[in-house]
């Protein structure tokens, strides 16, 4: 459901604003992506008649649209960073991360990256590169502060010794999805990204990564999380929880829109509860979006 809200909110500011609703796949995880969640994800916004205006099945001039399908893409910009000096190979394998993570936690330190290769000098990073040893790409952090002001929390800031030079690009040759998700942000012009809350460290290292390539950055907002009615994050043990469930009950796709539109999100009139999507387009704003946690009602 909180996947669902998310795509609504997006949608209905689209609509609302006369802009584009666009359909991209993020799929560099490649354990986490199967055609077959990709196929259940189109089936279920068709279904609820959130079609998107450009994205998957329907190309436009930013495509392509399944970040698997764009690794050249990143690859030239990662080049570009590394060229800039703004980025850096890290040859620290998994085993000495996790030696460190182990000390920092006993020690009480803020667990993140050494810092370890930052500094290599130019010679002996060719040398390791010659004898094959594997390398991540590190984005190179600059000291300070970092932040950005979210449509729905407000300003948030934070220093930037929390973010500890993020990787990139994975040894294994396979970006990031914070890196990929810039990067598709500046080359498709996105203007506004609505997201759940969850996200919200993410947005502070692509924030950095905005600013090494040097682009505009979006406007963000977070949603909130949907809990259920024990004010737990929702999940199985609360009753349904996917569209196809909803579905197979013989809800409409009418009647889920709507109550999905108002977990979070409240109408300039009082009281109003029952609206088509229509209305629900011509009302919206994200001024209106609650911070507060929405409670998921089964019943209503």
């Amino acid at each position: 459901m909180g996947n669902v809200r998310t795509a609504l909110f997006n949608w209905l500011l689209a609509g609302h604003c006369g802009g584009t609703f666009i359909l991209r796949i993020e799929d560099t995880d490649e354990e986490r992506s199967d055609p077959v969640f990709e196929k259940q994800l189109r089936d279920d916004l068709l279904w609820l008649g959130l079609e998107w205006n450009e994205g998957i099945g329907k190309e436009g001039a930013y495509g392509p649209y399944r970040q698997s399908d764009r690794y050249d893409i990143y690859r030239k910009c990662a080049q570009r960073l590394l060229d800039e000096d703004k980025a850096f190979r890290c040859f620290c394998t998994e085993e000495e991360l996790e030696r460190v993570r182990k000390q920092q936690m006993e020690s009480g330190k803020t667990q993140g990256y050494s810092g370890k290769c930052r500094h290599l000098h130019a010679n002996e990073t060719e040398e390791r590169i010659k004898a094959g040893m594997p390398y991540t790409l590190r984005l190179r952090v600059r000291p300070g502060t970092v932040g950005f002001t979210d449509l729905v929390f407000g300003r948030i800031d934070i220093d930037t010794a929390q973010i500890s030079d993020p990787v990139l690009v994975r040894s294994n040759g396979v970006p990031t999805y914070n890196f990929c998700c810039v990067i598709d942000d500046v080359l498709m012009h996105i203007t506004h990204v609505i997201r759940g809350e969850g996200h919200l460290s993410n947005t502070h290292r692509q924030m950095l990564i905005y600013e090494a390539l040097g682009a505009p950055v979006p406007q963000f907002a977070h949603l909130s999380t949907i809990l259920g009615p024990d004010g737990q994050k929702l999940s199985k043990r609360h009753g349904a929880t996917s569209v196809e469930e909803f579905r197979r009950q013989g809800c409409l796709p009418q009647a889920l829109v709507n109550y999905l539109a108002l977990l979070g999100w409240s109408p300039p009139v009082d009281g109003q509860e029952i609206m088509t999507l229509e209305e629900i387009t011509g009302q919206f704003g994200l001024n209106r979006v609650q911070k507060s946690p929405a409670i998921f009602d089964q019943a209503k």
